[in-house]
């Protein structure tokens, strides 16, 4: 189920978001960043809304969002500086919301780079689901430095992103972590979206934080 809340406090103003609730009791919060604004990406980008759904099937609270800038969201881009507040801001929100639940950071493409690495250095944030990560982009040290579970899927035949890049960025990454390629698959996941979904399921629905 998705509920619509329109806006929660943000850095330079409101931020506009969804949240899928499990139908049950949660176990975890998962806050959940999309691809880069600049190139149209939202909190309802097809990969973002099966991810997110996924999630909420498997218990998660999930809370999606739109950067400063897209959608009702308040403010403008600020070149991955300000969406890293956003981030934080969602964070903080859900941390309030859901205090006593382990929460894990997710994102995709952009949205990655900024959900791992904030939650890299956020001690609340306890496991990491990275989707299509712009290795070749964008710096990971934090995410590289970091112990916490890393969960890691890529689309095979990434136009973007080279899966071999891709291959060598989760080789440096210490323990745990777990890597999925999804066959055949573009940056966009395009037609193969719902293979995401069935990736984390498979990945997370028997994982919790307190296991390690």
């Amino acid at each position: 189920m998705a509920e619509i809340v329109r806006e929660i406090p943000g850095a330079v103003g409101p931020l506009e978001v969804l949240i899928d609730r499990p139908t049950g009791v949660p176990r975890a919060v998962v806050v959940f960043a999309h691809p880069l604004p600049t190139e149209g990406g939202t909190m309802h980008t097809k990969c973002v809304f099966q991810a997110s759904k996924a999630l909420s099937r498997i218990g998660c609270v999930v809370l999606r969002f739109n950067f400063r800038g897209v959608g009702r969201s308040a403010g403008s881009w600020d070149d991955g500086r300000g969406e890293m507040d956003d981030f934080r801001a969602a964070v903080n929100y859900m941390a309030t919301e859901h205090a006593g639940l382990e929460m894990w950071a997710g994102g995709f493409s952009f949205g990655s780079h900024v959900a791992a690495t904030v939650g890299a250095e956020d001690e609340r944030i306890c496991a990491l689901i990275v989707i299509g990560p712009p290795v070749n982009k964008y710096d990971f040290t934090a995410v590289k430095a970091s112990t916490k579970p890393k969960f890691i899927i890529h689309g095979e035949a990434d136009e973007l992103i080279p899966i071999r890049a891709v291959r060598e960025f989760y080789a440096q990454l210490p323990e745990p972590k777990e890597f999925v390629e999804i066959d055949s698959a573009n940056h966009l996941f395009d037609g193969q979206a719902t293979e995401v979904g069935d990736a984390l399921e498979g990945l997370l629905e028997d994982f919790s934080c307190k296991m390690l």
